[in-house]
């Protein structure tokens, strides 16, 4: 790395003072600090391009991984399975062999579908928990009345 301390700064301000001379000076430090600025920038890109690149190496790694696990077990569940099915006509073919012929011609019982239940003819009317005897007893609206229905009901009497 380059050594540069408060005296070789110094001599190296001079020098520039004495070539490049005090009226260009400022114009030039400011180019040569946005150029060092653009080069920093520029090494820190480079940086977290190369440390993205290592972490999807590290995450292909650990994907394989994984999916190889997957399949490992995948592959276990498979060879269960057609272990069982094997077992499974083993005993099956046993209990054939034993049963009667009628028992095999039986068909299995299967329950009815549901029946079909017509929903309320009034679906839209909001059920309440408050029973329909109280209501009545106590003189709770329990139908919707429209509104020439309500006024007529409220109309002073003559």
């Amino acid at each position: 790395m380059l050594d540069l301390g408060l005296s070789k700064m110094a001599l190296i301000g001079a020098v520039a003072l004495i070539v490049i001379g005090p009226e260009k000076l400022p114009r030039v430090a400011r180019t040569v600090g946005t150029l060092l600025g653009k080069a920093q920038r520029y090494v820190a890109d480079v940086k977290a391009e190369v440390n993205r690149a290592m972490d999807l190496d590290e995450l292909k790694k650990m994907k394989e991984t994984v999916e190889d696990a997957g399949r490992e077990v995948e592959r276990s569940i498979h060879d269960t399975k057609t272990s069982f099915e094997k077992d499974m006509h083993a005993v099956s073919a046993e209990l054939q062999g034993a049963a009667t012929p009628s028992a095999d011609l039986a068909p299995a019982w299967e329950p009815p579908p549901p029946e079909y239940k017509r929903p309320d003819k009034n679906w839209r009317l909001k059920r309440g928990a408050t029973p329909q005897w109280y209501k009545a007893r106590n003189g709770v609206r329990r139908q919707v009345q429209s509104g020439a229905a309500r006024v007529a009901r409220f109309r002073p009497k003559k």
